[in-house]
């Protein structure tokens, strides 16, 4: 008989606590299942650290807002207030989804750069923009329609005013040239890079007596990958601290004193020749009384030149640059 391993009276006691409730029958459910929450992650959904990244680009578009400002104003002939909004890296099909047909699309180039990118116009601040175009006040319509075919032109001049603007505010990190390429009103005709590609997005409010309204800067991030190294905050320290210091450098190269050297000829020996040598030897030179000398600027060939008698001192009257692939 197998030995018992609690008597009957430890039974009992058992059984009774377990009906009464205070022997739990089941295990606690942190004990049953202690698991960390896991959430899933999607790499090419997550927003890349623009300030990182493109440094240059918050001195571009702030150069920007300050020639839209200008340059608005002068062409609508009335007080423009353009500001920033917002920055962000976005899916390029999420960018689009939120614009309704119709609504005023540019797609341009960068060169250099490779690809296109596309500025985008409300259609409340379009209409108002026509307005104001007209002559008018500038103030919305009640119900937003197709643009015509004039409105479409006049939209067109106002893409290609927005783009010089760019392309003169990118020259303070990088020289591009802006060129319009082709114009659209419904977003499904956009085709800039795949609906799942990243973009970098800027917002910028365009604001009037009688209307406001934001424009878009859509740039895809793959067309600026390639340059990030030159739009980078380190870059941009470096190129200010050399531009600071240019003017000084160059004041101070001007008085550097360097020793200027005219060679008439040179000829090779051996070292047992050299050693022969005596008094009244005559050694000749690979060049001659017609061939032009080489004049040395600390020892690096820079310049050639004829020799010949100025005022009683010899001097020699240069005739041409060395260039830095010449050998000697």
């Amino acid at each position: 008989m197998a030995e018992q391993i609690l008597s009957q009276e430890e039974i009992d006691a058992l059984l009774s606590a377990m009906d009464s409730g205070e022997v739990e029958l089941e295990e606690p459910a942190k004990a049953k299942k202690d698991k960390v929450e896991v959430r899933p992650y999607d790499l090419t959904s997550q927003s890349l650290m623009l300030r990182d990244q493109f440094d240059a680009l918050d001195e571009v578009y702030d150069k920007f807002v300050n020639l839209l400002n200008v340059g608005l104003t002068g062409s609508l002939q009335r007080a423009i207030e353009v500001k920033q909004v917002s920055k962000e890296i976005v899916k390029f099909g999420e960018f689009l989804h939120a614009f309704s047909n119709p609504t005023g699309f540019s797609i341009y180039s960068m060169e250099p750069f490779i690809g296109s990118a596309l500025l985008a116009v409300e259609p409340n601040l379009c209409f108002a923009l026509i307005d104001c175009m007209f002559g008018g006040l500038g103030k919305p319509l009640a119900k937003v329609r197709e643009f015509t075919q004039i409105e479409q032109r006049m939209l067109s001049r106002f893409y290609n005013d927005v783009l010089v603007e760019l392309e003169r505010a990118w020259q303070v990190a990088y020289t591009i040239k802006v060129v319009q390429k082709k114009n659209e009103t419904k977003p499904e005709f956009v085709n800039l890079v795949n609906p799942g590609d990243l973009v970098l997005i800027f917002v910028f409010s365009v604001s009037g007596e009688e209307f406001t309204g934001n424009i878009h800067i859509c740039t895809p991030f793959l067309m600026l990958e390639p340059f990030k190294d030159k739009l980078s905050s380190r870059y941009l320290r470096e190129k200010d601290r050399a531009h600071a210091f240019r003017r000084q450098l160059t004041s101070l190269l001007k008085d550097t004193r360097v020793n200027l050297v005219a060679e008439l000829g040179k000829t090779v020996f051996t070292i047992g020749k050299i050693l022969e040598l005596e008094k009244e030897d005559i050694i000749k030179i690979n060049t001659g009384p017609q061939d032009p000398v080489v004049l040395k600027v600390q020892g690096t060939p820079k310049y050639l030149g004829m020799p010949g008698i100025v005022k009683g001192n010899r001097a020699v009257q240069i005739s041409a640059l060395i260039q830095k692939d010449e050998g000697e």
